[in-house]
């Protein structure tokens, strides 16, 4: 903790010869691999690659092909040796596929380093790394693809000004967060650089979300909608960073990102995990072309809501590129597909389960007689209401929130979300027993009143070899089990949201509905209180 603290404050930002002591010392106590290239391996590869050569007649690895080369005030000799080192780790670490932060990360230790074989042993003591739910270097297009959706999740939920801000000005969202760790070790100049290097060294990747969050935050206080009508928004954004002694000093940065409340190291790795295994699934592997090119752009396959071929009755096409831009990365790769539909499918809830189960998550969207129109971003497979026997309970994670779309645009996530320090890690050995189940709730939610005597039942263990979800409710000691009642379905009805009310409750024509303020979401009643459906769809990914 006091090591945070004095890299943090930039204590050993006065002298060069304490600040190149502390990053030896921490860099040896990183945990990695058994057998890890050090300083003596490096002078013999070295030797035998570059001999009386000259460092030019070597191509660089082919995982930097396309990568940028920062090298941040290094003279002629220095640029040599980052060339050198560079190829030295193409040469001893043959799985590195990609990874365009390398460059910066060499260049940057090359100036507080003895010498070339110094520096070549702590990079590769970063690169080699294997401490539990922590990473320092992305090292395959699957890893850096992951990592950038990775900060697009955390964007989305943690600067939601700004991402609203670059979802109505940008064709394509990703494109612009799959900059982040260019801002970070490419456009901050060197003394801002140089201070996240100092923390990211103690504090591993997380760290770098934390500072490009906030300089997307402070991004979004400087510039006005109306500036923005067709600017090249990644291109102001990198500008803004490369400028960014204008805005705020290094100092105020970094205290502005560490205020920035962020869930659990674990929490992120499952996250990122999460986004890694929707990727391969989407055909991204660990290996890149021959070439040594990324073997698909985000582009070519992230999906921006096709406007031409999409067909809602309750939303239009730029409706749903806003609801698409609020979900989670991993599944907006898919494309949307309606699942049910009240005009098509009639109005029963038999027949929504039917529809919707075995899909994972979904979208509900309402229309009411009324015009108005609200909806939910579920989770969880409505199939789950099942598993906690014949008077289903609660489920779904942290991920599902509700919103409304007319007559406004708002969406209302998770509390917790919010204030992540209220809702404590579980320690392992923490045991769970379920609770009653709330579906006796219907009888009174439908007329308009509400009980606060929900209960929640704790969703079944995760099947084996499945990964934990993100935002698990079994991850978290929560001060109040009312503010985690996310989904449940009965032969009576739906519920979306509890604790003190119910955000949406449907009966099981699915024509009359139910909203007001609850505990989940903290959200206000979505449309009038009391309402009448006029249509309802559900959404899936295919």
């Amino acid at each position: 903790k006091e090591l945070k603290k004095l890299a943090r404050e930039g204590c050993w930002a006065a002298s060069r010869a304490l600040r190149a002591q502390v990053y030896h010392h921490l860099i040896q106590q990183v945990t990695c691999r058994l057998v890890t290239p050090d300083a003596l391996v490096y002078r013999d590869v070295a030797s035998r690659l570059f001999g009386k050569l000259s460092v030019s007649s070597h191509p660089l690895p082919e995982f930097l092909e396309g990568c940028s080369m920062p090298t941040y005030c290094l003279n002629l000799e220095g640029v040599s040796a980052l060339k050198k080192i560079l190829i030295c780790v193409g040469n001893l670490f043959p799985d590195i596929t990609y990874s365009p932060i390398l460059p910066s990360l060499v260049a940057l230790l090359l100036h507080y380093s003895e010498d070339e074989a110094q520096c070549f042993e702590n990079i590769s003591r970063l690169i080699a790394s294997n401490a539990p739910h922590t990473s320092y270097i992305d090292q395959s297009f699957l890893a850096h693809q992951a990592s950038c959706m990775t900060f697009g999740d955390l964007a989305n939920k943690h600067c939601p000004a700004a991402h609203k801000l670059i979802a109505s000005t940008s064709e394509n969202v990703f494109e612009v967060y799959s900059e982040w760790l260019s801002w970070l070790f490419h456009d901050l100049p060197f003394n801002y650089a140089i201070r996240v290097f100092d923390v990211y060294l103690l504090e591993g990747q997380k760290v770098l979300y934390r500072i490009a969050l906030a300089l997307l935050k402070q991004y979004r206080l400087s510039v006005t909608s109306a500036e923005l009508e067709g600017t090249d928004i990644k291109a102001d954004l990198q500008a803004f960073v490369q400028n960014i002694a204008e805005h705020m000093t290094v100092n105020k940065l970094l205290e502005r990102a560490f205020g920035i409340r962020l869930f659990s190291r674990k929490e992120i790795w499952l996250l990122q995990m999460a986004n890694r295994k929707a990727l391969m699934e989407r055909g991204i592997t660990m290996v890149q072309s021959s070439n040594g090119r990324p073997p698909l752009h985000r582009q070519s396959f992230h999906l921006a809501v096709d406007m031409q071929n999409f067909s809602s009755s309750t939303v239009t096409a730029q409706e749903m590129r806003i609801i698409w831009s609020w979900i989670p990365e991993r599944f907006s790769l898919f494309p949307p597909l309606l699942l049910f539909c009240t005009s098509e499918d009639g109005c029963s809830l038999q027949r929504f389960y039917t529809c919707c189960e075995g899909y994972e998550p979904t979208v509900l969207l309402i229309k009411t007689t009324e015009g108005e129109v609200c909806g939910a971003f579920l989770s969880s497979d409505w199939s789950e209401r099942k598993k906690s026997g014949a008077t289903s309970g609660f489920f779904g994670t942290g991920e599902c929130f509700v919103f409304t779309v007319r007559p406004n645009t708002e969406r209302y996530e998770w509390v917790f979300i919010k204030k992540p320090e209220l809702a404590k890690a579980v320690p392992r050995s923490r045991q769970r027993s379920p609770s009653p189940s709330p579906m006796a709730l219907f009888s009174s939610s439908l007329d308009g009143r509400s009980t606060s005597s929900n209960h929640l039942t704790v969703p079944t263990p995760q099947r084996k070899g499945r990964l934990s979800p993100f935002l698990a409710i079994r991850h978290f000691l929560l001060p109040s089990k009312t503010a985690s009642m996310f989904m449940a379905g009965s032969q009576e009805g739906i519920i979306i949201g509890g604790g003190g009310g119910q955000a949406l409750s449907l009966d099981a024509n699915l024509l009359w509905g139910h909203t007001e303020h609850c505990e989940t979401f903290d959200n206000p009643p979505l449309c009038q209180e009391n309402f009448k459906v006029q249509l309802l769809e559900v959404w899936g990914f295919q």
